[in-house]
């Protein structure tokens, strides 16, 4: 796990705090939607499924930063859609940086020559950049020729001016262990970007592509044939130990979706951002009333291959601050 120190020790601190303040339930992480408009149209999202005249709203900057507010998570993922596309998006990265959230802005990275001047490298911002594959597949995977070029281009030369950049990598059945090392020795070896995070892909109900998500034996063969030949401890992943072996199949964890909250032009979305039963108005609305413990692979069909880091990353950090063995592991690592 490479998070920056200041970061591990910052997320660690919050967490004691949450225990010991007797909250059973907190967030980790906002996965902040301030639009689902999107300049792409990937096989395997369903965001841009949405009506027309949701396509065209746009969250105010104050709405986002109260619900940032409202939960207190640390730390932001602002996704969507496509977040570069949102006309005040530099304002709203600017004042949460200003409150020391740390914030990851993901990206399809197609905006990033038009709108970077507008951003300044900060120790709590980060561009997190989809890339989906090498060349080839990336492009198939968004549905665009010559998206993977223009992304790696941006990832130099925000790497160029100063910037933290990570990557989000979706793997699909249609991937191999080689695939997976292919992609991931790039990013690592010659693109260095300073962390990775991976994740099979989820069945997004509205995803135009229903075919090519993975099941749970398909992920674990597949990451564990990747990972093999010490190619798990060389990456440089944005993820805890135990998430690795999570995917792996060494260890198990019930779904933890309460941890990562995710919050939209459309409310507090009920149980995470791959599944959408109805929406909360209120953050305490979404904890407390939200049956938790119907959701989870084994408890609700739509679940049954899911493996996502939304819901179990956060399971396995809990599992690791609350294990001195797996501490320092986590530390050791990094």
């Amino acid at each position: 796990m490479t998070m920056p120190v200041r970061q591990r020790l910052r997320i660690g601190g919050y967490i004691l705090r949450q225990k010991l303040r007797g909250r059973a339930k907190f967030p980790l992480l906002l996965e902040l939607e301030p639009l689902f408009a999107c300049n792409l149209k990937c096989a395997g999202c369903g965001k841009i499924q949405h009506p027309a005249d949701v396509l065209k709203r746009r969250m105010p900057v104050e709405q986002a930063l109260a619900a940032v507010e409202e939960c207190g998570a640390p730390m932001v993922s602002i996704a969507g859609g496509e977040p570069l596309m949102h006309p005040q998006i530099d304002e709203m990265v600017r004042k949460l940086v200003a409150r020391k959230v740390y914030v990851f802005l993901c990206t399809n990275a197609l905006l990033i020559p038009k709108m970077i001047d507008r951003f300044e490298p900060s120790p709590y911002f980060a561009w997190t950049i989809h890339l989906d594959g090498m060349r080839e597949r990336h492009d198939e995977s968004v549905c665009k020729d010559g998206v993977f070029d223009e992304a790696v281009a941006a990832v130099r030369e925000c790497q160029r001016r100063g910037f933290r950049v990570t990557t989000n990598t979706t793997f699909f059945n249609t991937d191999s262990p080689q695939t997976v090392i292919d992609v991931l020795d790039y990013l690592n070896d010659d693109l260095r970007v300073d962390e990775m995070m991976i994740s099979p892909g989820y069945a997004y109900e509205k995803a135009p592509d229903q075919e090519h998500f993975l099941g749970v034996q398909e992920t674990r063969e597949l990451f564990r044939k990747a990972f093999s030949g010490g190619n798990r401890r060389r990456w440089r992943f944005n993820h805890s130990p135990l998430f690795l072996d999570f995917l792996e199949g060494k260890t198990d964890f019930r779904c933890t979706a309460w941890a990562i909250p995710s919050y939209s032009l459309l409310g507090w979305q009920r149980p995470c951002y791959l599944m959408s039963d109805g929406y909360a108005a209120t953050y305490r609305e979404l904890i407390e009333d939200t049956d938790w413990d119907a959701y989870g692979r084994g408890r609700d069909p739509r679940c049954a291959n899911c493996m996502a880091h939304c819901g179990y990353e956060p399971t396995a950090v809990f599992a690791t601050l609350t294990s001195l063995k797996e501490s320092l592991r986590a530390l050791r690592d990094g």
